[in-house]
C-alpha cells in the first residue's frame, strides 16, 4: 500500500494567491486541467482523475491528475497517476478514459495519442489497491478500426448490460457525421470491435447532439419518474466537438434519453433514443464524465464536468492567455452532480454532500438586491420571475447569470471565486466562469415576491 493522503486539496486552495482560484472544488494549485477521467468508487473512496499538465497552464503533454475522497467533502490530492511514455502509444498524452476493476485490480483504459491528428489507441494501465501507484507498460487493447470511414476515435467508456461488459468510443466519420463505436470487452486486454453503433444521423440525435465528433461519450442508467410511476432510463451523453473549436465548444454538451435492449440475433445492446437536450446551459461546461453507482436496488449516477477558462463569453469578462499563463493554472471541475429523469427530461442536482460547505447564514428570506459573498451558496424560491447574478457595478457591471424562476421552482447558486454553478430543481445545471476584479462584489437580483437565503461557504471542521 502506498501513502494515500498526500495533501488536503481544499485546505491548500484556501491559501492560494490568486483570488480567482476556487476553494471548494479540488484541483492542483498549478497547471492545466481539463476532462475528468477514471471516476470510480472503490474500497470506500471516490476517485476522480483528470487531464493534467503539471508543467504549465496549457493543453500539452497531458498526464492524469488524481484526487480522492471518502465523503465528497474532504478531498485529498495525490501524485499524478499516469504520464506520457517516451516511445509508447501515449507519448503525446494520456487522454480521456475510465477506471474499472479487473477482478480486484484497478485498471485504467484511456486514449493514448502519439500526435494530435485524431488517431488514438485504447491503452491499459494497472493500479495499486489504493489507486495511487500505476504501472504503464504500453499495452494496447484496441487500435484504430480498419474501417476507412472512421477518421477520428477517442475517449473510451465502459458499461455493463445484462451481465456483459461493453465499451464505446466517440468517433468522427469521413462524411462529417459523429459516431459511436461499440466493443465487446470480455477481456480488458483485448477489445473486440463490433462496428459503428450510432451516428448523428439518427433523427433524435440530429436534433439534440449535432457534432462532427462525439467526444467523451457516456452511457448510464438513472432513476426515472413520471407522475406516480417510477423506474429507470438510459442516458447517453456527448461532448459536441466541431472543427475549429479550440476549447470554445460552441455546441456544448448534449444528451439522449432512451432504452437499452438486446438485439434478438446478435445479442448486442441496442440503444433507442426517444428524447434529448442540452446537458448544461452554460458556455463554460464540457467533457463531463459519469460514474455508474447503485443505491440499494436503484441505479444512480454521479457526474463531474470541466469548466474551462476563456477569453470572455456572452459578454462576460474573461482571461487572456497571458493572464492565464501568469496565474499558472487553468480549468476546474464542477461539484459532483446527481442525474435523474423526470417526466422524460434530464434533471441535474448537486450531490447532497456539498451542503456540508454551508457556513454562516448571512441573509435569510432576503428580497430585492442581495449581497453575495465571494464564496457562497444561495437558495432562491418564491414567485416566478427573472433572477440575475451580477458582478461589479456601474459601467463595469456584468450580468453573469440571467434565468427564469418558475412557480414552485428553487434555484441553488454556488459562487466559488471565478466559478458559478446554478441548479434548477427541475432542469439541468448552468456552469459559468467570471473573474472579479479587485474591489468588485456579487449582487443577486430576485423578482418581486421571491426571496433568497445566502450562506457563506466554509470548510467543515
Amino acid at each position: 500500500m502506498t501513502d494515500l493522503a498526500v495533501v488536503s486539496s481544499l485546505a491548500q486552495a484556501a491559501t492560494h494567491p490568486d483570488p480567482a482560484f476556487p476553494r471548494f472544488h479540488p484541483r492542483p494549485a498549478q497547471g492545466w486541467i481539463n476532462d475528468p477521467n477514471g471516476i470510480s468508487y472503490i474500497n470506500g473512496r471516490y476517485h476522480v482523475f483528470f487531464q493534467y499538465n503539471p508543467s504549465s497552464a496549457r493543453h500539452t503533454q497531458i498526464h492524469w491528475g488524481h484526487v480522492s475522497t471518502a465523503d465528497l467533502v474532504n478531498w485529498e490530492e495525490h501524485p499524478a497517476a499516469l504520464a506520457p511514455q517516451a516511445g509508447g502509444p501515449d507519448s503525446a498524452g494520456c487522454w480521456t478514459g475510465v477506471v474499472t476493476l479487473d477482478g480486484d485490480v484497478p485498471t485504467a483504459a484511456y486514449s493514448g495519442v502519439q500526435d494530435h491528428g485524431g488517431h488514438s489507441q485504447v491503452v491499459i494501465a494497472r493500479g495499486s489497491s489504493d489507486l495511487v501507484t500505476w504501472t504503464q507498460d504500453g499495452h494496447v487493447a484496441a487500435s484504430m478500426p480498419a474501417d476507412s470511414s472512421v477518421t477520428a476515435v477517442r475517449d473510451p467508456f465502459i458499461f455493463t448490460f445484462n451481465g456483459s461488459r461493453y465499451a464505446i468510443q466517440g468517433a468522427g466519420l469521413a462524411d462529417g457525421r459523429a459516431a459511436l463505436l461499440l466493443y465487446t470487452v470480455d477481456s480488458l486486454d483485448d477489445w473486440k470491435y463490433q462496428g459503428i453503433w450510432l451516428t448523428s444521423a439518427d433523427p433524435v440525435a440530429a436534433v439534440h447532439t449535432p457534432a462532427e465528433i462525439w467526444e467523451c461519450p457516456q452511457l448510464v442508467e438513472v432513476p426515472s419518474s413520471s407522475g406516480s410511476s417510477s423506474g429507470s432510463s438510459w442516458v447517453m451523453m456527448f461532448s459536441l466537438w466541431l472543427s475549429g473549436d479550440d476549447h470554445e465548444h460552441a455546441n456544448g454538451v448534449g444528451h439522449l434519453i432512451g432504452s437499452l435492449t438486446s438485439d434478438p440475433e446478435s445479442g448486442l445492446p441496442v440503444f433507442s433514443a426517444v428524447s434529448g437536450g442540452k446537458s448544461d446551459l452554460g458556455r463554460d461546461f464540457y467533457a463531463p464524465q459519469i460514474v455508474q453507482l447503485s443505491s440499494g436496488s436503484e441505479p444512480a449516477a454521479l457526474l463531474w464536468g470541466w469548466a474551462n477558462e476563456g477569453p470572455g463569453r456572452d459578454g462576460r469578462r474573461g482571461r487572456t492567455q497571458d493572464e492565464i499563463d501568469d496565474a499558472g493554472w487553468s480549468g476546474v471541475l464542477t461539484h459532483p452532480r446527481l442525474l435523474s429523469v423526470v417526466d422524460g427530461a434530464l434533471v441535474v442536482s448537486p450531490a447532497p454532500q456539498v451542503s456540508a460547505y454551508r457556513g454562516s447564514l448571512v441573509a435569510s428570506d432576503a428580497s430585492g438586491p442581495v449581497a453575495v459573498p465571494a464564496f457562497a451558496e444561495v437558495l432562491v424560491a418564491g414567485t416566478a420571475g427573472t433572477v440575475e447574478l451580477v458582478l461589479g457595478s456601474g459601467t463595469a457591471e456584468q450580468v453573469v447569470y440571467k434565468g427564469e424562476l418558475a412557480a414552485g421552482e428553487e434555484l441553488r447558486i454556488f459562487v466559488d471565486a471565478s466559478l458559478v454553478e446554478v441548479y434548477s430543481s427541475n432542469s439541468v445545471a448552468t456552469t459559468l466562469r467570471a473573474y472579479p476584479a479587485p474591489g468588485e462584489s456579487w449582487t443577486l437580483n430576485v423578482p418581486a415576491g421571491a426571496t433568497a437565503d445566502v450562506w457563506e461557504l466554509s470548510l467543515p471542521r
